[in-house]
C-alpha cells in the first residue's frame, strides 16, 4: 500500500447492509421519492457519512437504523453538491428531546457581554458537531411534508458555515450566479422582514427574519419539505434551491414502487 491509501478515510466505507437499507428506506419518504439513480447515490453518501462522522447520544441509546435514518437526511441536501459539501466537523450530537444551549452575546455598542440560556432542537456551529434532538427526527420522518426538517435546517447551516460565518451565502456550484443569489435573497429577505413588522401572517415562518443565515436555513427546510409554499411565497428563491439542491423530493406525486427499490 503506497502514498495516503492506508488512512482511513481514504478507503471506500463498508456497504450499508441490505435489510439495514430497506427497513431505514421504509421510514424515511423523502428518500423513497428519490429517482434510482439519486437513490443509489444517497446510499453512497449515507455510507460515507456513517464512515465519517461520530455519533454521540447523549441520555440515550443510539441503534443502527437511528444512525442510518440521521445519515440519509444530513446526505440528502448534498446529492447534486457532494460529500465534500459535509467538511470540516465530525460529531453528531444527539438528545433524546430539546436541549439547552448557553448563549453569549457582545453589544457591540455598550461591550456588555451577556449569557442566556436557550431551548433547541438542533444546533450547527462553525467549527464542532451537528446537534439534534431525536425526538424532532422522529417527528419530521411522520409528517415530512409539513415544510419542518430540523436535520435539512441544521446541514443547510453548516453548507453556509462552509466559507465562513453564515450570511445566507454559501458556496455555489457552477451554473448558480452568485449576483443573481444575493440580489433574490436579500429582497426575499427584505419582504419578509417588513410584513413581520407590520404584523402580517406570513407563508415562511417568522423566524427566517431573524438573520440571512436563518432564512437560508428555513427556505431550505420548505424546498424539501413544502416546496409548494415557497414557490407561492418567493418563486425566485425557490428557483435558485433548485438550482443548488437540485429538485426537491416533496415534488414528486407519489412514492416510488417499492418493486422498484428491489
Amino acid at each position: 500500500m503506497s502514498g495516503f491509501a492506508w488512512l482511513p478515510w481514504r478507503r471506500p466505507p463498508p456497504p450499508i447492509d441490505e435489510a439495514r437499507w430497506r427497513d431505514a428506506l421504509a421510514a424515511c419518504p423523502p428518500a423513497r421519492r428519490l429517482s434510482p439513480d439519486d437513490l443509489q447515490r444517497l446510499r453512497l453518501l449515507a455510507a460515507r457519512f456513517l464512515q465519517r462522522k461520530r455519533f454521540h447520544p447523549i441520555d440515550m441509546e443510539l441503534d443502527a437504523k437511528q444512525r442510518l435514518l440521521i445519515a440519509m437526511l444530513a446526505c440528502l441536501p448534498v446529492l447534486r453538491l457532494g460529500f465534500r459539501a459535509l467538511r470540516g466537523w465530525r460529531g453528531v450530537v444527539v438528545y433524546p428531546g430539546e436541549f439547552k444551549v448557553r448563549h453569549r452575546h457582545h453589544d457591540g455598542n455598550t461591550g456588555v457581554v451577556t449569557e442566556s440560556d436557550q431551548i433547541r432542537i438542533g444546533e450547527a456551529w462553525q467549527i464542532g458537531p451537528l446537534v439534534l434532538s431525536w425526538a424532532a427526527v422522529e417527528q419530521d420522518l411522520a409528517q415530512p411534508w409539513d415544510g419542518s426538517n430540523v436535520i435539512v435546517h441544521e446541514i443547510a447551516h453548516k453548507l453556509d458555515m462552509l466559507d465562513g460565518p453564515p450570511d445566507g451565502v454559501p458556496p455555489l456550484p457552477r451554473g448558480v450566479s452568485w449576483r443573481a443569489w444575493i440580489d433574490t435573497f436579500q429582497r426575499a429577505y427584505d419582504r419578509l422582514s417588513l410584513a413581520i413588522r407590520r404584523g402580517e401572517a406570513t407563508p415562511i415562518d417568522a423566524y427566517a427574519a431573524t438573520n440571512p443565515g436563518e432564512y437560508f436555513a428555513v427556505v431550505s427546510e420548505l424546498h424539501f419539505s413544502d416546496p409548494r409554499r415557497l414557490e407561492q411565497a418567493e418563486p425566485g428563491v425557490a428557483a435558485l434551491l433548485r438550482g443548488y439542491y437540485g429538485p426537491s423530493p416533496a415534488q414528486i406525486v407519489c412514492d416510488r414502487p417499492w418493486s422498484l427499490l428491489r
